[in-house]
């Protein structure tokens, strides 16, 4: 008797925890989607009606905003297409080669390998502020500006993400799969190409989308060298948008703008979801 009374109280207590759970995470969900929200609700208000407050229900004025947008000076459409080259580019180089440098920090034992793991996780401390004139005058001496490769090339090293990958191997890559590996004979490049690489997905594409997202919205590193307005990304063109002078001033058109730019990323975010959970689950347990 008193053992089922135990029972139901058990089950009923896990019940009670699961939706208590269920309500944080409906409260939180809204809290990150009433946002989102938001944006699209004011994307089709126009700037008169932004002016007087907010509302919570849309207007009708999304193909106005749409049309005075693509209508005006600013290159839309050559922006969006020199976001995704960079931020594409970035993601790709940035995780292979971060994944190829947690790989050979992994696999290999060396002298001073301790310190360089050391060194490599310090330079996280350094902000990118601190290094900006060096890195404008190094580029101005290259004769690289009003180019993506000083936007797509320093992103190969990226403390963050070696860290992450690391961190993951120790995890999901015995050493004893590499050494068996070797042992029949595979290279070492192939032994990363086609061992390591499939068993880091998840991280792999967890990472990208993260290098992805900050890449796309990243402003200060394209305004010190972008100037031409065909080479300009998303978030410049947002930013002179937003500083037009009072006349020519348009709430719903920057609006409109916010909404297309972070669309790709939506979609992106929709279509690997399930990898981010996994790779953040997998990477968070150390075997």
């Amino acid at each position: 008797m008193i053992s089922e009374k135990n029972e139901t109280s058990k089950g009923f207590g896990i019940k009670a925890r699961r939706g208590i759970a269920y309500v944080v995470l409906i409260f939180i969900t809204f809290l990150c989607l009433f946002w989102f929200y938001i944006l699209f609700v004011n994307a089709t208000r126009s700037h008169s009606e932004m002016t007087k407050g907010f509302t919570p229900f849309p207007s009708t004025n999304f193909f106005v905003n749409w049309k005075n947008l693509m209508e005006g000076t600013l290159p839309v459409w050559s922006g969006l297409i020199n976001s995704l080259i960079v931020s594409s580019l970035s993601a790709v180089l940035c995780t292979y080669f971060s994944t190829m440098t947690a790989y050979a920090i992994h696999a290999y034992d060396f002298k001073l390998k301790k310190f360089i793991f050391t060194f490599i996780l310090a330079v996280m401390t350094i902000p990118t502020q601190v290094t900006a004139l060096g890195f404008v005058q190094l580029v101005s001496n290259m004769k690289l500006e009003d180019n993506f490769i000083p936007l797509v090339v320093p992103s190969i090293a990226a403390p963050v993400t070696f860290f992450y990958m690391k961190q993951y191997m120790e995890s999901t890559l015995p050493l004893s799969l590499i050494e068996a590996a070797r042992i029949d004979g595979s290279g070492e490049f192939r032994t990363f190409n086609s061992i390591v690489i499939p068993l880091m997905k998840p991280a792999i594409a967890v990472q990208a989308i993260f290098t992805f997202v900050s890449s796309w919205n990243n402003y200060f590193t394209p305004a010190l060298i972008l100037h031409n307005e065909k080479m300009k990304t998303l978030p410049i063109l947002i930013a002179q948008l937003r500083s037009a002078d009072f006349l020519k001033f348009d709430m719903g058109q920057v609006y409109i703008m916010i909404a297309f730019s972070i669309f790709p990323v939506i979609l992106v975010y929709l279509c690997l979801s399930k990898f981010i959970v996994q790779g953040v689950a997998l990477g968070s347990v150390k075997g």
